[in-house]
């Protein structure tokens, strides 16, 4: 089964988890969020996957976060939207394999999914 990497290639974490499962031989599916930014629909599956709400997956240190949303309180709907207007609130890198996900943050967490 191929596994999807949400994917930042200027992340030196997603760069590691990604070479990380290059050197074990997975087959990977390479989705540049910045680029190719992921829809509602896929958000919430993702979230699902994660099993977590959408605000543990916010990047809180990114410009966009503390210019337009610190210190207030969204709901998930409300956040999957501004992942959507701003990408780069999206943790990085996120592994999907099947029903399953992790947020590659150590990188060394993507190998609970092997």
């Amino acid at each position: 089964m191929t596994m999807k990497i949400y994917h930042n290639p200027r992340c030196s974490k997603s760069r590691g988890a990604l070479e990380i499962l290059q050197e074990k031989g997975v087959e990977v599916d390479v989705v540049k969020y910045l680029e190719e930014t992921p829809s509602a629909e896929a958000l919430r599956d993702l979230l699902k996957k994660l099993g977590m709400k959408a605000e543990e997956i916010v990047r809180k240190g990114e410009k966009d976060y503390k210019e337009n949303f610190k210190g207030k309180s969204l709901t998930d709907e409300e956040w999957i939207q501004a992942f959507i207007q701003y990408p780069k609130l999206i943790e990085r890198p996120i592994f999907v394999k099947g029903d399953k996900a992790v947020v590659g943050r150590p990188p060394e967490n993507v190998l609970t999914l092997l």
